[in-house]
């Protein structure tokens, strides 16, 4: 037996997984255990629990793999800085002290981290690999996907020096064939525009995804005249003059404000404008434009008939969605966790195949799973009886139903347009609520996305929702007909779902239109009729499916709203104890964590009022 530990640490959202004989068996972010958003810290807490959930200790792994190389980055730092030089004297005097103090030395400090476990590791640096950035992403794509042989695209902001690769699958081999280097990133081009419009870089980029409906691409020709050139090819290069990245402390210099006509958006200070909705609509169609061009390129290139995707770029769904319906590649999947939390994920899968000459095996049976992450669901899951230990030390009031009770009753509450927190099994690896963190509602209530917006999320009011819809149903509400497991593709609401808009309606710009409810289910459907579609599977959800045809048996529709079980600024719920707190510090109606069901009138008013408080606070 083989036992791989990766991990991904030292700048955002550090995570740890494990391997054993190529085979997925843990994998969790480490912000879940600390509740810091984007924890970039070693993931003590993470690295404790894959080894407990395989039973394992520390000094049982026989290797560490880490996913990027430090001293290649250190070195991309350098060059970049000399090559602009004088300019950037700020950041490289803000940059260098960090660097020559913490993460020159990163080797040893990951080694020295690993040895304050319980057991210790009992390898030095002999046991300890180092996978390039993007081969990380590229085999966490790759090596769990249902594919023997794909073509695998890469694109995030820049790891080492790589901002795009694509490289060839072929059963337990993944070469390297091209890349694109910094500072020529469409990563980073997205980010400038999520910094521009008012949102934080390396989190915000979803809320320009979903904020671009609202806006037309006014800008698009005038980004690709002057920021960035594409060729037929979908390889890029982009204009410096107008970025700070390189040398600066902010993304986008005077001259980019001087093109587009205003300096940049304050972040959480001043109103979206039109302005900011046709800029996000803007860079989106320029992400989709060079997407599309590389697919195309690649298809047509190695005649591979299988596409698989990572890199935090692989999580504009908007994009995917498109991707698929062009067709240039019959199948596309995409690793759910494709950040840079899921480089601790690649970063062991390559260990195992590539530098250990691992097995890939992929089941041929009828019955197999359809990848191998196991719906994503790697993280902690908690025992009923653990449940209602920590329910009750939390001072919480339920009750305890049977299975099919509790899903009866759940889908009663949905049904009455009750919010319900839903905690079941385990939690969920990468950024999306998938039926086990999840907060759902129903998707036919006009009033839904904007109560779970601004009184239990709190978060902007433009942002739209997902629908968890049966498999088996999919193509009857929407214009999908395929695997979306990890709510990684958009498409369109089926035409006979949509409402017909009145004249007047149909004038409505920005935000205006957030009020329309264009089809049967408004609550998930975004201004342009399009839908983050998850499908939801009974092979690896069986109760969410269980519930979600509860739900349709009462009222026909086969679809629920989901969205992550947290607030804003906030990771992702992981223990009991954490959605007990969201619950009492929301408007949540009920919760259900295991088979414990709780009603917000039912607990005490003293403990809600003290959650609230401290949300409000916060």
């Amino acid at each position: 037996m083989s036992i791989v530990l990766g991990i991904s640490a030292f700048y955002h959202d550090s995570a740890a997984a494990l391997v054993v004989d190529g085979k997925i068996v843990a994998a969790a972010q480490e912000e879940r255990f600390t509740r810091k958003k984007h924890d970039p810290a070693y993931p003590r807490n993470a690295v404790d629990y894959v080894l407990r959930e395989a039973g394992l200790m520390l000094d049982e792994v026989d290797f560490v793999a880490f996913y990027d190389k430090p001293f290649l980055k250190f070195e991309r730092l350098l060059e970049t800085y000399l090559a602009f030089a004088p300019r950037g004297l700020a950041s490289f005097s803000t940059a260098m002290p960090v660097w020559l103090k913490e993460k020159l030395f990163q080797k040893d400090m990951l080694l020295k981290e690993l040895k304050k476990h319980a057991g210790g590791f009992r390898g030095g640096m002999d046991k300890m690999l180092f996978a390039e950035h993007h081969i990380s992403h590229a085999a966490s794509a790759f090596y769990p996907s249902p594919f023997e042989k794909a073509v695998v695209l890469t694109l995030d902001g820049v790891g080492e020096w790589a901002t795009a690769t694509v490289a060839i699958g072929d059963g337990h081999t993944l070469t390297l064939e091209k890349e694109i280097r910094f500072p020529h990133s469409l990563g980073l081009l997205y980010s400038a525009v999520t910094y521009y419009t008012g949102f934080k870089v390396n989190s915000g980029e979803y809320k320009v995804m979903g904020l671009a409906p609202y806006g037309e691409p006014k800008y698009a020709a005038k980004m690709m005249e002057n920021l960035i050139h594409i060729k037929p090819d979908g390889s890029f290069h982009l204009n410096q003059e107008y970025f700070d990245y390189c040398t600066g402390l902010t993304m986008t210099n005077a001259k980019f404000d001087e093109l587009f006509g205003q300096p940049a958006r304050r972040p959480e200070s001043e109103q979206l404008t039109q302005f900011h909705m046709d800029m996000a609509a803007s860079v989106q169609a320029v992400t989709e434009e060079v997407m599309l061009r590389m697919a195309k390129a690649l298809a047509k290139e190695y005649k591979i008939p299988n596409l698989c995707m990572a890199g935090g770029v692989a999580l504009n769904c908007v994009a995917n969605g498109k991707l698929l319906r062009d067709g240039a590649f019959k199948n596309i999947w995409i690793q759910p966790a494709a950040g840079d939390a899921g480089g601790a994920l690649g970063a062991a899968l390559a260990a195992w195949h590539m530098e250990l000459g691992g097995e890939r095996k992929i089941s041929k049976a009828k019955t197999a799973p359809r990848d191998g992450m196991h719906g994503s669901y790697l993280g902690p899951a908690f025992s009923q009886q653990e449940i209602e230990t920590r329910l009750k030390a939390a001072g919480a009031r339920f009750e305890v139903l049977t299975e099919a009770k509790m899903i009866d009753s759940t889908a009663k509450a949905l049904a009455d347009e009750k919010a319900v927190g839903w905690f079941q099994g385990r939690m969920e690896f990468g950024p999306r609520a998938l039926g086990g963190r999840s907060i759902l509602g129903d998707p036919r209530s006009p009033s839904m996305q904007k109560t779970l917006n601004l009184k239990v999320k709190f978060r902007e009011s433009f942002r739209p929702f997902a629908p968890s819809v049966l498999r088996e149903d999919v193509a009857d509400w929407f214009e999908l007909d395929a695997d979306s497991p990890y709510m990684l593709l958009v498409d369109g609401v089926k035409a006979k779902r949509r409402k017909k808009m009145t004249a007047a309606e149909q004038k409505l710009f920005g935000i205006e239109k957030l009020n329309v409810a264009r089809s049967d289910i408004p609550a998930v459907t975004h201004v342009d009729y399009s839908a983050r579609i998850q499908t939801v599977h009974a092979d690896t959800n069986p109760l969410y499916h269980k519930l979600i045809s509860a739900f349709k048996k009462r009222t026909g529709c086969a679809l629920v709203v989901n969205t992550s079980f947290n607030v804003r600024g906030e990771p992702i719920v992981c223990t009991p104890e954490d959605a007990f707190r969201c619950f009492m510090g929301t408007d949540l109606d009920l919760l259900v964590v295991g088979h414990c069901v709780l009603h917000k009138a039912k607990q005490d008013k003293k403990l809600a009022e003290d959650y609230k408080n401290k949300y409000e606070l916060d």
